[in-house]
């Protein structure tokens, strides 16, 4: 493995409680149970739905490709309606927005891991939906770039939008 970038490193080594947190708390669900799978989906996507829309108006971030199509598409083949959203506060800034983009992302690397746990007859749009080649490293890529750009003030920022997004995955965890 490569040594990580700047901005995985400020990042990865700031979130790391957070990011432990939420994985103990999704670890209960077992994927190749067809209810534990549904009730993940849903714990999913209402943490995905909130954090997407959120992104939505920060036109300034990397190209990134939303899952919430997916994960809707898997709900309605297991017969499941659509959960509504968590509640989320507005991204301050670009920076938050940068740091909410790396958790997202972040659990795109995740998921193609997990699904390899996934019931055979179960269905894996969103869960298997994995980065295209480079996109991961164009990510941090460009996070690294910004946070060299603007400093302490702009890290502390994408700092607090990854916490904040690993927060409404420990909240929409919590609902279920």
């Amino acid at each position: 493995m490569t040594a990580p970038t700047t901005a995985q490193r400020f990042l990865r080594d700031a979130t790391g409680a957070d990011h432990e947190r939420v994985d103990a708390l999704y670890s209960r669900f077992d994927l190749a149970d067809r209810a534990s799978y549904a009730a993940f989906l849903q714990t999913q996507a209402r943490a995905l739905f909130a954090l997407e829309a959120a992104l939505t108006g920060f036109p300034g971030l990397p190209a990134w490709r939303a899952r919430s199509p997916l994960i809707a598409q898997d709900l309605a083949d297991m017969d499941l309606p659509l959960p509504d959203p968590a509640p989320i506060a507005a991204l301050p800034d670009d920076a938050a927005a940068h740091g909410t983009l790396y958790v997202l992302e972040g659990s795109r690397l995740g998921g193609s891991i997990l699904a390899k746990h996934v019931g055979a007859d179960l269905p894996t749009a969103f869960i298997a939906a994995s980065h295209q080649p480079g996109e991961w490293r164009a990510l941090l890529g460009t996070i690294a770039d910004a946070a060299e750009l603007g400093g302490e003030t702009w890290r502390a920022s994408a700092i607090g939008g990854a916490k904040a997004a690993f927060d409404v995955y420990a909240r929409a965890s919590a609902k279920t």
